[in-house]
């Protein structure tokens, strides 16, 4: 099965990484445990914030892959004999994925009241100018030459 590409345009140089992010947002699952918070806090950090209810700091992982965070929560064996009458608290494992764009760095991440904060920073863009050199065929460190011709009016010697 062949795929058509949205990014076919020859003015559109480059953008095959942008079309495999596409791809990979596409392919990841919609499942709503646990559910987050993105926040915008100040002009160049963001903040998720995931309900962890339950978890502990070494119940939990946040690690980034390639251009993807990913946090991740697995309760420890409970050694304990409970019996519950009712589990409401979901205690079950997860795994969520956010892809990040290029530039984006994780400055932390903290748990606070079954809180997990993940602070990101995203550098503000600066444009980049570069003046490209032209070369040509012409012979590198090639010296001139110069030609004595004798003009006949005046008979003088004439560098050319």
């Amino acid at each position: 099965m062949s795929r058509i590409s949205m990014f076919n345009s020859p003015l559109l140089l480059g953008f095959d990484q942008i079309e495999r992010v596409l791809d990979q947002v596409s392919k990841t699952k919609a499942e709503g445990y646990p559910p987050y918070n993105i926040e915008q806090i100040g002009d160049s950090h963001i903040r998720i914030t995931v309900a962890v209810a339950g978890f502990s700091d070494d119940d939990l992982a946040v690690t980034t892959e390639d251009n993807q965070l990913i946090i991740r929560g697995k309760h420890q064996e409970d050694e304990s004999n409970r019996v519950y009458i009712h589990r409401g608290i979901a205690s079950r494992q997860f795994q969520r994925s956010f892809v990040l764009a290029e530039g984006i760095e994780v400055v932390g991440a903290h748990l606070d009241n079954g809180l997990l904060h993940i602070d990101l920073h995203r550098p503000a863009p600066e444009p980049v100018v570069r003046e490209i050199a032209i070369n040509s065929n012409r012979k590198k460190n090639v010296p001139s030459r110069t030609i004595d011709m004798k003009i006949d009016d005046d008979d003088t010697e004439t560098n050319v």
